[in-house]
């Protein structure tokens, strides 16, 4: 299956094909939600509506599975990246508790799913080991302990974890799971299907037009489409809008290899406490098992090597495993929130437009809660978590810090990128496989040639606020340091929040 990147992920093998019964769209026809984008967030919401017998159509910009849920380590757990005693400080004890409510509930959603859709996706009920090897760490994992138990989530400190690493404090948290991500959304899509539901691949949402009682769909190419709701589970929104100003994008990195001792894969999460932390699960590749590793997280567009963020995955697993080989190593994109929830609900005050973004790294358990809350608010009217994952809350204390630091540095790649370019006399210059921004012939422009010498050039600014973009040599994609967009090497668009592609530049 296709991923939006040029390194191949474990989850790519699982090939997503379906048969839809013939549609034929009539232009007066009306569904009741458009569902813009196919990962697991838009295809839970999709599933969910559908089964209570609204109409739906999911469109996908790419093919279902393009996105992040093809990229993740699919770690089901209730310990969310963003602490409970953060979410305390900023939200209150009775709604960290609901928090943690919440992503029991997505973990326990994906569950009856699998029973009741029949989806075999490796899921597996596992506990979750957190350690720390100095004595900060060990502290910050006391802090963690007691916010567990205060939100009521079943932990414990323990003397042995189920990996080789030396420790000072450790902790087991049980309640946790894994599994298959496209495996299962591709179950997802089915059973969606067969519920009568609507999907349309390869359709980029170029704009939604509001009407008298209802929203219109329009691509760049061909094909309206209208609905009385939208949900965008595209990652992040497109556009520009306050959501944008709160959210900020992050890349993480994830290698799957082979262990020489068939009984060194653990069965549970492992979670160390550095920064960036890693993070650890077993998988399968095929019938054999791999021991998946992420981490070395750091802003999108803000690493000059990214491939020196595998390398330093590797030495990472070579230190405590003895491995036999690697598999595969991927990178994935995911946003952050100003005050470290995300933002589920309404986009818009004529309550007709929906959003989920900000997952931060737990895009499988939030992205499932989502697809339930959505469809909560629209089957019903409410939700019990629509206030507390609100895309309009206000927290002035929690988000003021994290607005003046995250719009400081958009300001300061905005103008100093554009000053620090190197002056390219000759294209020869550009090696095989090399991406570089630089002023040639008085222009400044995106240049990458590839392995077979071919040359592709680009207008580098990006087509959502004007932000330069940085070239990603692991993904070979062009990445956008302010918000998060990317495209390919021919400026297509692979991510948004922008909706066009980067020119291309012809050079004389």
């Amino acid at each position: 299956m296709e991923r939006d990147g040029a390194t191949q992920s474990l989850w790519q093998r699982e090939e997503i094909n379906y048969t839809e019964v013939n549609f034929v769209h009539n232009s007066k026809d009306i569904f009741d939600v458009i569902i813009i984008g196919a990962g697991i967030t838009g295809l839970t919401t999709a599933l969910c509506l559908q089964a209570a017998g609204k109409r739906c159509m999911v469109l996908e910009a790419h093919k279902v599975g393009f996105g992040t849920t093809s990229g993740t380590t699919a770690h089901l757990n209730t310990v969310l990246d963003n602490s409970y005693s953060k979410i305390i400080k900023n939200f209150g004890l009775e709604n960290a508790i609901r928090t943690a409510e919440a992503a029991d509930l997505a973990i326990q959603s994906i569950e009856s799913f699998i029973a009741q859709y029949g989806i075999a996706c490796n899921f597996t009920r596992c506990a979750a080991y957190l350690y720390a090897t100095e004595e900060k760490e060990a502290k910050e994992l006391q802090n963690m302990q007691e916010a567990f138990h205060q939100v009521g989530i079943n932990s414990s400190y323990v003397h042995h974890i189920p990996g080789p690493m030396k420790f000072k404090k450790a902790v087991c948290v049980s309640g946790q799971a894994r599994f298959h991500p496209t495996q299962y959304i591709k179950g997802l899509l089915k059973a969606y299907l067969e519920l009568g539901g609507k999907i349309r691949e390869k359709y980029l949402v170029k704009k939604v037009q509001e009407e008298d009682s209802f929203q219109r769909v329009l691509s760049a190419d061909d094909g309206v489409y209208d609905a009385k709701h939208i949900v965008y589970a595209t990652h992040t929104p497109p556009g520009i809008h306050p959501l944008t100003f709160k959210l900020t994008p992050y890349r993480s990195y994830v290698i799957a290899v082979e262990l020489t001792n068939r009984k060194s894969y653990p069965n549970d999460l492992i979670y160390d406490l550095k920064e960036p932390f890693h993070y650890i699960r077993k998988a399968k590749d095929g019938e054999s098992p791999v021991l998946i590793i992420g981490g070395e997280d750091h802003k999108t567009a803000h690493e000059i090597n990214t491939v020196h963020n595998f390398q330093k995955l590797e030495s990472f697993v070579r230190q405590h495993y003895s491995v036999q080989r690697k598999l595969y190593e991927w990178s994935s994109q995911f946003y952050e929130s100003a005050d470290g929830l995300p933002y589920i609900g309404y986009l818009s005050e004529k309550k007709n437009k929906f959003v989920a973004t900000g997952f931060s790294g737990n895009g499988m358990i939030y992205g499932t809660l989502s697809g339930k809350i959505i469809s909560d608010i629209i089957i019903k009217g409410k939700s019990k978590y629509q206030n507390l994952f609100s895309p309009s809350r206000v927290k002035p204390i929690a988000e003021f810090q994290s607005f003046v630091k995250e719009s400081a540095d958009v300001i300061k790649h905005f103008v100093s990128d554009r000053l620090s370019v190197d002056k390219l006399k000759n294209t020869v210059e550009i090696g095989k496989g090399e991406g570089r921004i630089v002023k040639y012939e008085g222009k400044k422009i995106a240049i990458y040639r590839d392995k077979e010498g071919e040359l592709f050039a680009l207008n580098p600014v990006c087509r959502h606020a004007g932000c330069i973009v940085q070239w990603n040599h692991a993904e070979r994609s062009w990445d956008c340091p302010c918000h998060g967009t990317r495209y390919a090497i021919d400026g297509s668009l692979l991510n948004g929040p922008a909706s066009t592609d980067l020119p291309s530049l012809k050079l004389e």
